[in-house]
């Protein structure tokens, strides 16, 4: 393959959808949690998937025909499960998917979860092209993996690339789980943000982190200092999953994450979203744990771990979150008119679950996703609080 004769650094005004990006050794890493926050919490599971640049995107106008992404990947590998899919790129012209790939080499993580070990082995960068592309200018964006780290080196060209200035579209930040950092969706294009923000015309900054919605102080820090015209906090899931925090805390602790972002964003719309229908967790509650008679056979499937009795004495369901959170909205738009709840179960609900179910139980796949992305754009910036 002839190497293409035009170099382009990777740098800040070609990244949207990017918080923070670390200058390497080779080129820059994109990370969606500022340095500062990464720093107070040391969490190697929020750690792995802030640097999934789930949303994150390189855009440029161009006259190229053939442009390659040389990069360094990290991929997951998890002991005595089926390989991952490797992260896909998708390069679209507009709403025109263009291509999409995979890139060879890279490092591989081998998680053990059994063993709680994690161990990297290093690899090699490498190259990815897209070739035959639409002749005469137009303008370009690369979507980066949802679900795999990578050290982004240069982009090459056989013609100039220009950086594209973010525009005039309204900024939305989103902060949610791993439904909301894409799950078991196949594309990074195919998330439900990612879909959601197609519909309604604006600028995704995907603050969803797998396993890590836990109301952190320094998530609501972060969307507090980020430039936005909307905002979305889809909570609850995570705070089950790890068996977190009780009644008495849940209030208080939303509460406050809301007033963290107030001081930065005092009238901005602001959508709080209770989660989508897990049937495991409706009235049972966590923590959540992996079914181990399925990952005998192979298979990855999450159970249901906690005792419904104990839900009296204070433990969160999903059924226990959406009454808190709908009643706390109500309190505050008294005072906060520009405060909006949108119950979870309007994005997927009990009909869907039989129609398209969970595969392992808690996560939806691409044509779930796809169904979540399109109600939520009806909901929140065609018929309502985002309204155009």
């Amino acid at each position: 393959m002839t190497p293409l004769p035009i170099a382009t650094p990777i740098t800040a005004a070609l990244l949207h959808g990017v918080v923070e990006i670390e200058s390497t050794a080779l080129g820059v890493v994109p990370h969606r949690l500022p340095a500062w926050a990464r720093a107070q919490c040391g969490d190697p599971q929020l750690a792995m998937v802030e640097a999934q640049p789930s949303g994150v995107r390189l855009m440029f106008r161009t006259r190229a025909t053939a442009v390659e992404l040389e990069a360094l990947r990290t991929r997951r590998r998890y002991v005595g499960l089926p390989a991952r899919p490797d992260g896909m790129y998708v390069l679209m012209q507009g709403d025109q998917v263009l291509a999409q790939a995979t890139l060879p080499g890279g490092h591989v993580l081998t998680i053990d979860m059994a063993a709680g070990s994690a161990v990297r082995e290093a690899g090699a960068p490498g190259v990815l092209r897209f070739g035959a592309l639409p002749e005469g200018e137009k303008t370009l964006t690369l979507w980066l993996p949802h679900d795999e780290a990578v050290e982004l080196i240069a982009l090459h060209s056989d013609a100039p690339l220009h950086a594209v200035p973010a525009g005039t579209q309204r900024r939305w930040v989103h902060h949610g789980s791993s439904i909301s950092h894409g799950s078991n969706a196949t594309a990074p294009h195919a998330i439900w943000p990612a879909i959601a923000a197609a519909r309604g015309g604006v600028a995704l900054t995907n603050l969803g982190f797998g396993g890590s919605a836990l109301l952190d102080p320094f998530v609501a820090r972060t969307v507090r200092d980020l430039p936005a015209d909307l905002i979305s906090l889809k909570l609850g899931i995570n705070l089950v999953n790890m068996d977190l925090m009780r009644l008495r805390a849940l209030g208080p602790a939303v509460h406050g994450f809301l007033d963290t972002i107030r001081e930065g964003h005092p009238d901005t719309p602001l959508l709080l979203v209770s989660p989508i229908l897990c049937p495991m967790h409706e009235t049972t509650p966590g923590p959540t744990l992996p079914d181990t008679a399925a990952l005998a056979r192979g298979q990855w499937r999450l159970l249901a771990s906690g005792d419904p009795a104990e839900v009296a004495r204070g433990k969160l369901t999903l059924q226990v979150i959406r009454r808190t959170l709908a009643d706390l909205v109500a309190q505050r738009r008294t005072q906060d008119p520009n405060l909006h709840y949108l119950d979870g179960l309007a994005l997927y609900g009990q009909a869907d679950a039989e129609a398209l179910p969970l595969p392992d139980g808690l996560h939806p796949d691409t044509a779930t996703h796809r169904l979540i992305g399109e109600r939520f754009a009806a909901h929140a910036f065609v018929e309502g609080v985002f309204g155009r």
